[in-house]
């Protein structure tokens, strides 16, 4: 069973610099997009579930700036400038490289074709 991530554990462990309310409201999508990255791995041992807790407490950092969509760009009302240099990069992506940093040498790592 993969461990829950608190706010606490965020700020105290992680050094997450993120208010209450946005960590809250990334950290859904975050331990979901964790797990799909692991799947079907789950973490079992103490160091396995402080390293999944990191991985977790990365990827809402990246939502969190991101969101999970495109990354490029910036909008103000109704005026949008968009970073034509970049190459299709989204927050998932983004957040799929943090996650994947955060637990390499784990074995946590889905291994197969997807």
């Amino acid at each position: 069973m993969c461990p829950d991530v608190t706010y606490e554990a965020y700020v105290e462990e992680f050094g997450g610099e993120l208010s209450e309310e946005a960590f809250a409201a990334n950290l859904p999508l975050a331990e979901a997009h964790t797990v799909w990255v692991c799947w079907p791995r789950e973490p079992r041992t103490r160091d396995e579930r402080r390293v999944w807790a990191r991985a977790v407490c990365r990827c809402v950092d990246v939502f969190a700036e991101h969101g999970a969509g495109s990354v490029g760009g910036f909008s103000i009302g109704d005026y949008k400038v968009t970073n034509y240099e970049n190459k299709g990069t989204t927050g998932a992506e983004l957040a799929t490289e943090a996650v994947m940093r955060e637990l390499a040498g784990t074995g946590l790592l889905f291994g197969g074709v997807r």
